[in-house]
């Protein structure tokens, strides 16, 4: 709905909002607005704008009630998780890489509600180039046209519900828990900085390299949401970013910003406004109309100020960073021509070659004062090398404010050759005296030295000679010691063949026996499990290696052998027990097993185990 076609009580309504309070709503969309009076209405039993218009009258405090409802703040931190992973790992990089290291980084988050927004770009910069980096450069400017909201976000505190979408990193890094409540760090939060402002009737905050309006401007309409856009224009600095909300499309003015994801909103600033959005800001009021019209004068006094220091290589840039005037020589000397005025100086070669000027513009735009760069080297296109000094000079109006920058090229070539050519001499020279001096000091010495070099020569062919003959020596030695090694190798690998042999022969012979075969130890583990015992019991050698024997759960109750295997390890080395016990085999048969402890003796003789023998005695 047009503002024609609205209902005239309700445009009188709004009206009055702006006269009483300063709010300016007119811009909204009619529906929109409509929709939110009509519940804070009903909220108080109202039928009627006029009846509503006189309830304000009467009622002063309802405008706090009926602003809290316009103004709905809806926010949260890291709100739409792929634009801020974009954001970390292609646009913030992006945007520090086109600033020099010493310039600061200036962020203005538009409609910033209760402030989460403006705390979550400022740790994604701050992930990016670091908290020292962050706090020494970064300035961020959150704006909103609610009190309240901005009151809250300045606390800079939020309940742990409010920090869910935070990853728990960042909140350990970047927030301080106070009682049930979390606070923003305080030397990050110096860096962040709230006010009120007004997208419709406040000037735009200027020189921002990143802006984020989002879901605020769907609530105005087709004509307002131009103005505020052309607005955001003149407020980014040229390849600035605008980061606009999922609700809102922009394609109807990529004659100003072009887009780099529309998916995510996400658009940069196209480097020459057009007329027709200039003419849109000029048409909004009376103080931007004066503001305007100075900007145009300012170029007229530009263009006489350059011409009246053009008698050397020149260029004027005006304070947006545009080029306007370049002079015959400049044009001549870096291959520029008249159609390169109006161009961003960014995205010209001499704004880097043959010196970078952007930081050194900014820095006589700032002091107000010239910026001389001596002895600069600049080779031509034919390649021949030339010297420049350049001067970086603000031209300033009669208000004392900036107009502009003038940079001055003055070729200083003859004098730099001149002064190379003195400084050669005289290194020269001195080094000549030098020399002389040193070459008498030598000749004083040299012969010393040969006398000594003679002497120490000799020193060191006796020297070479008794290592010769250690060397001899501990080479017989080293031979000697390799037959010795050969020797023990060759009998060791004998010894593992046999030791081989045993261990096939003593295999065997268990794998002969008709019975199953376990050995153990002094501490009853299992030592050997032949594969009778693995067919009679179900345990493969593995699974009983290194067990205690008392403890194997098989068919066989091996408990009753407790004290038959006690006598063995205690009694005479000779005797063996011998004992049937009632047991069940792996497939789960009833057997007869008779069990023969024999003690297990060495050399000593020394009993050192025990040998089962298991054998089924119902086959």
């Amino acid at each position: 709905m047009t503002k024609s076609e609205a209902n005239p009580e309700f445009e009188a309504l709004l009206e009055y909002v702006k006269r009483n309070r300063g709010f300016d709503f007119t811009g909204y969309k009619r529906s929109s607005l409509m929709r939110r009076v009509n519940k804070r209405m009903q909220m108080v039993g109202i039928d009627g704008y006029n009846t509503y218009l006189d309830y304000l009258e009467v009622h002063p405090d309802e405008f706090q009630h009926l602003f809290n409802t316009l103004l709905i703040n809806v926010t949260s931190f890291f709100r739409d998780h792929s634009i801020w992973d974009y954001a970390i790992s292609e646009m913030i990089p992006l945007m520090v890489s086109r600033t020099a290291p010493d310039e600061p980084i200036r962020v203005w988050t538009a409609g910033c509600a209760s402030g989460e927004e403006a705390y979550t770009v400022a740790m994604a910069i701050a992930e990016v180039i670091g908290i020292e980096a962050f706090r020494s450069r970064v300035k961020i400017y959150a704006t909103d046209i609610d009190d309240d909201a901005l009151s809250h976000a300045r606390q800079a505190t939020y309940l742990a519900n409010d920090l869910s979408t935070v990853p728990p990193e960042l909140v350990e890094k970047y927030f301080e828990p106070s009682d049930d409540r979390y606070g923003f760090r305080k030397d990050l939060r110096r860096s962040v900085i709230f006010g009120r402002h007004d997208l419709i009737q406040d000037a735009p905050i200027s020189k921002i390299d990143l802006l984020l309006c989002r879901n605020v401007l769907m609530y105005f309409n087709a004509e307002t949401q131009a103005r505020i856009l052309a607005r955001f224009h003149f407020a980014l600095r040229n390849g600035g970013f605008l980061v606009l909300g999922k609700a809102e499309m922009q394609m109807l003015h990529a004659n100003i910003f072009s887009p780099i994801d529309l998916k995510r909103r996400i658009f940069t600033k196209v480097g020459k406004l057009q007329l027709r959005d200039r003419l849109l800001l000029a048409t909004q009021t009376d103080s931007e109309t004066e503001e305007t019209v100075g900007y145009l004068s300012s170029q007229v006094r530009l263009r006489e100020a350059a011409f009246e220091i053009a008698l050397v290589a020149g260029i004027v840039v005006d304070s947006n960073g545009i080029l306007v005037l370049i002079n015959e020589r400049a044009r001549s000397l870096f291959n520029l021509s008249t159609r390169d005025v109006g161009r961003p100086l960014q995205d010209l070669e001499v704004s880097y070659r043959p010196v970078e000027l952007r930081s050194c513009i900014e820095q006589a735009s700032l002091d107000q004062r010239s910026i001389t760069i001596r002895n600069v080297e600049f080779r031509l296109s034919s390649g021949e090398p030339i010297y420049l000094d350049v001067q970086v000079s603000p031209l300033l109006g009669s208000d004392s404010n900036t107009l502009g920058i003038s940079v001055s090229f003055i070729e200083v070539t003859r004098y730099k050759l001149l002064q190379d050519e003195l400084e050669h001499f005289s290194q020269e020279l001195e080094m000549a005296y030098e020399e002389l001096q040193a070459t008498n000091e030598e000749l004083e010495t040299t012969n010393e030295e040969l006398q000594s070099s003679n002497e120490e020569l000799e020193t060191t062919n006796e020297e070479l000679q008794s290592t010769n003959e250690e060397l001899e020596t501990m080479n017989e030695e080293l031979q000697s010691t390799n037959e010795e090694l050969q020797t023990v190798n060759d009998e060791l690998q004998r010894r593992s063949e046999e030791l081989n042999q045993s261990n096939a022969f003593l295999e065997s012979v268990f794998t002969s026996l008709r019975g199953g075969v376990v050995v153990l130890d002094s501490n009853l583990q299992v030592q050997i499990w032949n594969h009778k015992a693995e067919d009679l019991w179900g345990l493969r050698t593995e699974e009983v290696a290194g067990q205690n024997f008392l403890n194997l759960d098989i068919g066989l109750p091996v408990g009753q052998l407790r004290q038959s295997i006690r006598d063995c390890l205690i009694g005479s080395p000779d005797g063996a027990v011998e004992v049937t016990l009632d047991a069940v085999n792996r497939r789960g048969k009833g057997i007869q097993c008779r069990v023969t402890c024999t003690p297990l003796v060495d050399s000593s003789p020394e009993v050192q185990g025990v040998i089962l023998l298991m054998e089924d005695r119902s086959i």
